[in-house]
């Protein structure tokens, strides 16, 4: 988008937030970067240069605007709207991937050399892999330094800098602040706002319109007991991440969601805050979706009675794998009963940093499951067989399951195991893998909201009408879901 000049400049013009992420504004007489919808007088066009990338802003040597704050802005929606390398490739750069594995790492888990991958991401972005992970670690300090009172030598490290003196000047560099001048402006602006001991408390931006109830409704109404809970208007739930765990509270608010993190170690703060927005789809163009899925006539009614209905994900792809299986041809609460029993016999004990919170174990990782006896499983014989086949291969690494994963690639493996049938693998690509285009036309659910709206209700014709919500069906299928009297469709009271 950045290189359509008019659009971008009406787009700053209007200060359009819908278009914050899709780009950036660097103003060339004054070195500063913006986000299009920048509440400052908008500059004069001949002034202004569209860049794709916060990463390839500071590149250019222009700093963060102090106003619109354009490193907090959504993340592009084109990431997690594709599957080619450069999609992937920022799915795992935002996971934290440059700072634990390099440049290598991140090639190799891509399947390409470390030159085609700098290669293709400066070609599209403006900015190599070191350069996007230096801005999200620029990001991460800033957060650490408003939103907790660490020394900023802890701040430095969790942020993944690996000296004082070059944390010191990529802060100094991107916002023109020291990092001590960016804390106190932090706390004269939040000095009536209360701070939770050991947590640190954020604000996760989208791109409105945000319709929470089938969102969170949908986390709450499937939380595995002793994983996740909804308590005092938040989602609650543990975490596994790569350097320890944590806790996590996400409630929606008019403009933001709310998010509270208590992490063990405060170098998986990125991934953390990562999983949140993935979880949420929090980076979708809400406006892009529901205006696809509004040239269908039948399905129009139910996109302008709740607008912008996001598809609710998982924090850990190998986690929702096992209880899709888990929730084959049972009901919901039957399929959280299975899930609460592998959780207790094999789940890792954690402490809840809330007194009143019900929060006890993570989810237990694929490797522990395969100690688990199949007898003792309360599932057909089949079914027993379907989730121990899946747990090895998740375990052994046959079946690489994650945010970089190709669509297409994990569908076929999916598949070839036994009990794999197209809801299991369509639901795992949806939920899991993220594929926007993920479609359940056997869904009991579709099926039946289907016939009440006059949409064929058979899987063939229904998938040959849905041709024309593509590349969006996983969200008509939310709004299909959403007829349904179903507690997913509901915040909880």
């Amino acid at each position: 988008m950045y290189t359509d000049t008019d659009r971008c400049v009406r787009a700053v013009q209007s200060k359009d937030a819908r278009f914050d992420g899709w780009f950036f504004t660097a103003v060339r007489t004054t070195g500063i970067y913006c986000r299009p919808s920048c509440p400052a007088v908008p500059p004069k066009v001949e002034n202004m240069t569209f860049l794709p990338s916060a990463a390839a802003c500071q590149q250019a040597g222009f700093r963060a605007c102090k106003r619109c704050r354009p490193d907090t802005s959504p993340g592009s929606p084109e990431w997690n709207a594709r599957a080619d390398a450069v999609a992937r490739a920022m799915r795992l750069i935002q996971d934290g991937v440059v700072d634990r594995e390099g440049v290598p790492g991140l090639a190799a888990r891509l399947g390409y050399s470390t030159r085609q991958v700098e290669r293709q991401l400066n070609a599209e972005l403006g900015a190599g892999p070191l350069a996007l992970a230096r801005a999200q670690r620029a990001q991460t300090a800033r957060l650490l330094i408003e939103t907790s009172g660490l020394p900023m030598g802890d701040v430095a490290f969790a942020a993944g800098f690996s000296s004082i003196r070059t944390f010191n000047e990529t802060v100094r560099e991107v916002f023109a602040l020291a990092p001590g001048e960016l804390r106190l402006r932090a706390e004269k602006a939040n000095r009536h706002v209360p701070r939770v001991p050991g947590t640190i408390s954020l604000r996760l931006p989208y791109r409105a319109p945000l319709n929470p109830e089938n969102l969170f409704g949908h986390l709450a109404a499937t939380a595995v007991p002793g994983v996740e809970e909804w308590r005092a208007g938040a989602y609650r739930r543990t975490l596994r991440l790569p350097y320890g765990t944590g806790v996590v509270a996400l409630s929606p608010r008019p403009d933001h969601i709310g998010c509270q993190l208590a992490l063990t170690d405060l170098r998986d703060l990125t991934i953390a805050i990562s999983r949140c927005r993935w979880m949420l789809d929090l980076d979708a163009d809400p406006e892009a979706v529901d205006e696809q899925l509004r040239a269908d006539p039948l399905l129009a009614p139910l996109v302008d009675k709740a607008p912008g209905r996001r598809v609710p994900r998982t924090v850990d792809a190998a986690e929702f794998a096992v209880r899709a299986v888990l929730g084959q041809q049972v009901s919901t609460a039957a399929a959280r009963t299975h899930a609460a029993r592998l959780v207790a016999a094999h789940g890792e004990p954690v402490a809840d940093p809330d007194p009143e919170g019900g929060l006890t174990h993570l989810f237990p990782s694929p490797q522990a499951l395969t100690a688990l006896d199949p007898r003792s499983l309360a599932l057909p014989a089949s079914r027993r067989t379907t989730l121990t086949t899946l747990v090895g291969a998740l375990a052994d690494g046959s079946l690489p399951l994650g945010i970089d994963s190709d669509w297409e690639a994990a569908r076929a493996r999916l598949n070839e195991l036994p009990g794999f049938g197209p809801w299991t693998t369509e639901v795992i690509a949806m939920r899991a893998l993220g594929d926007p285009d993920a479609f359940l036309p056997s869904d009991l659910g579709v099926r039946r909201a289907a016939k009440e709206l006059g949409l064929p209700s058979t899987p063939a014709a229904l998938t040959a009408r849905a041709a024309g919500w593509r590349p969006w069906r996983a969200y008509a299928v939310q709004y299909l879901w959403a007829t349904d009297a179903h507690p997913v469709n509901h915040l909880p009271v």
